[in-house]
């Protein structure tokens, strides 16, 4: 937990960043209750000034020192959120609290005025300090122009990228002795796998692991989340997505779990 989080009163077991409150842009600092119940309107909240001076934000990654990285995310509209601005990553500095620009992405091509999004999805491998990032800035509906970029975390350096890929949710997990990259295409139900090497490059061409395609209520959901419990199994959080707006009150989520079979050496679906 980030430093300056303590000096503010907050219980460091309870207290953890949120950018999904529908009524507060950016980024918060929420104390859950005891109960759990992460709606409840008595929750203890704090926002720096400058968590909010880059509109609405998303997904959101933690290093080992504390600092958070976010990505931003537009919602509704584009008034607070423009095209120009999607491919910056935010730094929460872990001592001070204050947000600012940490690195402007390049932009590759033009921006089409059909996809409103920039960066999706962050993972992070602590062995190496190198910090992943997944954009679709620059891509349409008929073309995939997207990036994966491996950054080292204490500068910035773009070390590594993967071209013209479309990705969304990315996870990391040690699987039969090799460290992997996981991601969830934005176009499809499918998950991809990339080997990481000690430096935290990228080992070859991305390959196809599984599909969630026909699973739960919808069947075409896309991976927004990938994470790994304790034991290794895979957390997957799935929703709908079509690179277009769609209101946070639409917004639907569904949680799938992988196990990984080692005879087989693949993931199975369990639940």
């Amino acid at each position: 937990m980030p430093a300056f989080v303590k000096a503010l009163g907050f219980d460091l077991t309870r207290t953890a960043y949120s950018t999904s409150e529908k009524k507060i842009m950016g980024l918060v600092l929420k104390q859950i209750p005891p109960s759990g119940n992460l709606n409840n309107a008595g929750d203890k909240i704090y926002q720096h000034p400058s968590w909010k001076t880059a509109g609405w934000l998303g997904t959101i990654q933690l290093d080992p020192q504390g600092n958070c990285f976010v990505g931003p995310v537009p919602v509704i509209n584009l008034i607070d959120n423009p095209p120009a601005k999607q491919n910056i990553i935010y730094k929460v500095d872990a001592n001070s609290g204050e947000m600012k620009s940490y690195l402007e992405l390049p932009v590759t091509d033009s921006i089409p005025n059909t996809n409103p999004y920039g960066i999706l999805g962050f993972a992070y491998l602590c062995q190496s300090n190198t910090l992943y990032v997944s954009t679709v800035l620059g891509s349409d509906r008929q073309h995939e122009k997207g990036f994966i970029y491996a950054l080292e975390a204490a500068t910035g350096k773009i070390i590594d990228k993967i071209s013209y890929t479309d990705a969304l949710g990315m996870g990391i997990s040690y699987i039969s002795g090799k460290r992997k990259l996981y991601f969830g295409s934005a176009r499809t139900s499918d998950v991809y796998e990339v080997t990481l090497n000690s430096n935290g490059k990228f080992e070859g061409k991305p390959t196809a692991a599984f599909s969630i395609n026909n699973l739960g209520p919808r069947g075409d959901d896309k991976v927004r989340r990938i994470r790994f419990d304790k034991s290794g199994q895979m957390q997957i959080h799935a929703v709908e997505f079509n690179f277009n707006l769609t209101a946070p009150t639409e917004k639907q989520e569904s949680i799938y779990s992988f196990i990984w079979d080692e005879e087989e050496k693949k993931w199975v679906f369990y639940k």
